[in-house]
């Protein structure tokens, strides 16, 4: 009862209660017996003990009407974004039609998901390779999301498409569609036929999963291996597959076999069935935490573990395994680095021989490997070198590979990425590049050519914003332990320096994720135009130097990326350009993680806090939608030695009455399925109730994990969170 009257009292937390109870008994003559009680106990308050918690209940009436009333606090501080000129631009951006179609090739067509003004949810369109080559290609509408929506009565969000691909000589006429409600990460998978276009209906035989976190492959035409949700059992603690099931064609999801299962701890479990120059394979993944698994490959009659490392990554390039270790890996007399990428013959890695095995890429103290993409004959290995592209290529034939002396890099600090258009048939590629001062431009070639394919421009995104004087700088500050962390400056060139810049430090540091240049129209129409300046840090936990660079700010290490990002920021101000009073910072999902910590750690750092989707409750976090998958990057706070670490930084927590917090304004999403809109309401709420006035708060009633559904909510979005920057940092 006292946890239930301080809840509805508003108390902040529970005191130590104490309860008198004392008994006497009392036995009389005539046999009657009386009792008497009273006594005294202590009850220490639940440790746990949040009144917060009701907030969490995301689509509750009383927690919506809270989050309205926030949305209108924060509306009648900052104005009404559609009443202010940026958002336009920025809408106009997102929707312009000059902005580059990326296509995929399945079966000799190349499909692209459109958006614009007019078709807000997007237009599935296909066309030729010729045809997409020309200035004006001639599209053929294959699905209308928003006239299915008007349909169906529907908030579809596209997800994506799997279409059947058993290589090049098959028919490519269906494929199994993912669609959300209002953007979430639950879809809705449902068979369309390509020739037709029309879905098949379940009557017809058409495979249809209701909305769950599914992961779907075709095996044949007519069967399936799907993970979804099936009731008790099927999903793991994270929400995602627990069971891999054999669906046949015309008959119920229930009668469908289960052929593998994962235990509940699991981040998930899912099946690959794919076509790959010749081979086909079909392997089952178990995802232990985000960053170890077991792999299976269907080999000699059976599913048959791959012997690597538990913490490698495995593809497949022909017949041979690309194998990513992300520890030191030593087998057969050789030690390969964490960050390596190897290859080996299928059959000889299966059989328990290394011989065929080569080293395609070995890190360096400032170069890793971003990613690698194939062609039929190539391999294109990524590498970052001091955060920046350069492109490797390895050739395969007769069953070896051989290095070629050349690479592929882009001047004045733009980024290059190279992909294929079809792996499968030739060595033809679209390559991008893209910088923050210089618009995307998509280019085609081939993977043989010597240098980048520049003169063989296919499209190219006008400016969006008057990026005149402005400079890209890369410079390093030095983290409290000594270790030097690059970030990106982005500035006008005639910059005063003398402190007085408004300018904004973006951070993520986690999951291995990098942050390396590319062009971002909204930020220079809403930040860099109008004089402002923009920091791009490279902290640890991201994936710029490889795994160790992750690695150094795992669980009980994440205070060095918050170290990190501290020392960026007085990098800033020892360099004047700019002063705390004008510095703030902005990041999302674990960056909000990162911006939550930046307010309790370090309030007095910054002018403004911008903080995205957020994750914030470490001690509930893994009970909330996805975040058990996240235990591998923070700990579990049910273990008491990990919550020791993980309380340090547990931002919501760690509030406390009393301190001058700068100015903060919390995004995020209803329909986020991914991190719990709770991190959120719970810290924005709790800090207005310590008196924080400065603290604003805006929910998005749809918009999943990217806080918005469509472009017009992303740019309404935007436009609110540039001038509350601006209002905040731009100070005389």
């Amino acid at each position: 009862n006292f946890v239930v009257n301080a809840s509805k009292t508003g108390m902040d937390e529970p005191k130590k209660t104490t309860i008198v109870v004392k008994t006497v008994t009392t036995f009389h003559d005539d046999g009657n017996v009386t009792t008497d009680t009273t006594s005294e106990t202590t009850v220490e308050p639940v440790p746990d003990y949040d009144p917060n918690l009701w907030l969490e209940d995301v689509e509750a009436d009383k927690c919506l009407d809270w989050a309205r009333a926030m949305n209108k606090r924060t509306l009648m501080t900052l104005g009404n974004p559609k009443a202010n000129p940026i958002h336009d631009r920025v809408l106009a951006a997102l929707d312009t039609k000059d902005k580059i179609p990326y296509v995929s090739e399945v079966g000799g067509m190349f499909y692209n998901l459109w958006k614009d003004e007019k078709n807000k949810r997007g237009l599935w369109r296909r066309t030729t390779l010729e045809s997409y080559r020309t200035a004006t290609p001639e599209w053929e509408v294959v699905l209308d999301i928003d006239a299915l929506n008007a349909a169906e009565g529907e908030t579809w969000v596209w997800k994506g498409s799997n279409v059947i691909d058993f290589g090049p000589d098959e028919p490519h006429d269906v494929a199994l569609l993912k669609l959300s409600r209002g953007g979430a990460d639950a879809t809705v998978v449902r068979e369309f036929n390509l020739v037709t276009k029309e879905f098949v209906a379940e009557a017809d035989g058409g495979f249809v999963l209701p909305e769950a976190k599914s992961s779907v492959t075709w095996k044949s035409r007519d069967v399936l291996l799907i993970g979804t949700d099936t009731g008790k059992g099927s999903l793991t603690d994270s929400g995602y597959p627990r069971e891999v099931r054999e669906w046949k064609r015309g008959t119920p999801l229930s009668s469908a076999e289960c052929i593998f299962a994962g235990e509940a701890a699991d981040v998930s479990v899912r099946a690959y069935c794919y076509y790959d120059k010749g081979a086909t394979y079909n392997m089952l993944s178990r995802a232990m935490t985000f960053y170890t698994s077991k792999d299976y490959v269907f080999h000699n009659g059976a599913y048959t573990e791959i012997p690597i490392p538990e913490d490698a990554d495995v593809s497949t390039f022909f017949d041979q395994f690309l194998i990513q270790p992300r520890t030191d890996w030593e087998v057969a007399g050789h030690k390969h680095l964490a960050g390596s990428l190897l290859s080996v013959k299928v059959a000889d890695l299966m059989a328990g021989k290394h011989d065929s095995l080569v080293s395609l890429f070995s890190p360096t103290e400032k170069t890793s490997l971003a990613h690698y993409a194939a062609t039929k004959t190539y391999l294109m290995v990524h590498v970052m070198d001091n955060v920046l592209t350069k492109v490797r290529f390895w050739k395969y034939t007769d069953g070896a590979w051989a290095k070629e002396d050349r690479v592929w890099a882009l001047p004045n600090m733009a980024e290059l990425s190279v992909w294929s258009i079809n792996a499968d048939t030739s060595d033809d590629v679209w390559m991008t590049s893209s910088g923050y001062t210089q618009p995307t431009t998509l280019y085609y070639g081939s993977a043989a050519e010597t240098e980048p394919p520049l003169g063989s421009q296919v499209k190219a995104l006008p400016g969006q914003f008057n990026a005149d004087g402005l400079v890209v700088e890369q410079y390093e500050a030095t983290s409290l332990d000594g270790t030097k962390v690059p970030y990106f400056l982005v500035r006008k060139g005639d910059l005063a320096f003398d402190g007085t810049a408004p300018t904004v430090l973006y951070g993520y540091g986690g999951f291995e994720i990098s942050l390396q240049p590319s062009y971002m129209s909204t930020f220079g129409i809403g930040w860099l135009e109008r004089g402002g300046v923009l920091a791009m840090s490279n902290i640890r936990g991201g994936g710029e130097f490889g795994p160790t660079w992750h690695q150094a700010a795992l669980k009980e290490k994440r205070h060095k990326a918050y170290e990190d990002f501290i020392a960026c920021a007085d990098d800033l101000i020892a360099r004047k350009v700019t002063s705390t009073e004008h510095l703030g910072c902005m990041g999302g999902s674990n960056g909000g993680l990162l911006m939550g910590n930046m307010l309790t750690m370090a309030p007095e750092k910054w002018g403004a806090i911008v903080c995205q989707v957020p994750l914030l409750d470490m001690r509930r976090y893994s009970k909330l939608l996805a975040g058990a998958s996240w235990m591998g990057e923070y700990g579990n706070p049910d273990i008491p030695e990990e919550w020791a670490y993980l309380k340090r930084y547990s931002a919501y927590q760690n509030v406390k009455k009393g301190v001058a917090y700068p100015p903060i304004l919390f995004t995020t999403s209803t329909r986020d399925d991914r991190v719990h809109p709770g991190h959120a309401r719970k810290t924005a709420k709790k800090l207005v109730d310590y008196d924080q006035a400065s603290t604003l708060y805006y929910e998005n009633i749809e918009g999943g994990h990217g806080g918005a559904a469509d472009s017009s909510q992303s740019a309404f979005v935007k436009t609110l969170e540039y001038e509350f920057l601006w209002k905040t940092l731009n100070k005389l």
